[in-house]
């Protein structure tokens, strides 16, 4: 996916989990935040950060926080912040694998018992299933972890994918990794040690759980490698 025009400028503070002070040439200007996660690693005072200009006429913030440069010794790479942009970047990553997995056709926004699942994919044998995707900006030592807060609601998404795995869905979590240079992705065990049982429990019952990450420029996101997913616990990731 694809942005507009992009502003470079230096992140100041997050007085809330919505919003970003960020130096924009001379001025302070707040920007919204497209992600409601901590991002602790990731917006420290003095880093840069890129931001687009909002389209919606009569927004409270004119600016909304994009990428942000995560700088590790000599090692410096960007990071997307933007919630919304992993769905689009998993819808382009299906398009263009739909030969080589054989789903016939997928939609997006699907209602599945009482939640809203981000995509259901139908395979040429007609079997069916309900996908959901989660973005993941956290990164420690070249490992991918989410969630980077608990999450409750994706936590009910992993047992509601579990039940339909056991009813006879094809069912399935792609974690977007929104940067390169990742070796794995695992479950953020310290902080929300549920999560990773869930996983686990719905990876037993046959629900497909993979991981991509992602070129990352000034204003695109592009999908890009297809990156293990390690649910074992072990003392390097808790």
């Amino acid at each position: 996916m694809e942005y507009g025009t992009m502003i470079c400028g230096t992140f100041v503070s997050r007085p809330n989990r919505f919003i970003a002070m960020v130096l924009l040439e001379d001025r302070l200007e707040p920007c919204h935040v497209k992600n409601t996660g901590r991002c602790r690693e990731l917006l420290k005072p003095g880093v840069r950060v890129w931001v687009s200009e909002a389209d919606r006429p009569g927004r409270k913030t004119r600016y909304s926080l994009i990428t942000v440069e995560k700088t590790e010794g000599e090692n410096t790479r960007l990071v997307n912040l933007d919630s919304q942009a992993p769905n689009q970047v998993a819808d382009e990553w299906l398009r263009a694998h739909q030969e080589t997995y054989r789903w016939k056709n997928f939609s997006r926004e699907k209602i599945y018992g009482d939640s809203r699942f981000d995509f259901c994919l139908e395979w040429e044998d007609g079997s069916f299933g309900y996908w959901e995707v989660k973005g993941v900006t956290l990164e420690e030592n070249g490992i991918a972890r989410f969630p980077d807060a608990p999450t409750e609601r994706g936590l009910r998404h992993v047992h509601q994918l579990t039940e339909g795995q056991k009813q006879g869905l094809c069912n399935g979590i792609l974690f977007v990794i929104q940067m390169k240079g990742v070796r794995k992705c695992v479950p953020n065990w310290e902080t929300q040690e549920e999560f990773g049982l869930a996983l686990q429990e719905a990876a037993a019952a046959g629900v497909r759980i993979m991981a991509i990450d992602c070129q990352v420029e000034i204003d695109r996101l592009t999908p890009d490698s297809i990156i293990p997913v390690d649910l074992e616990r072990s003392q390097e990731q808790s």
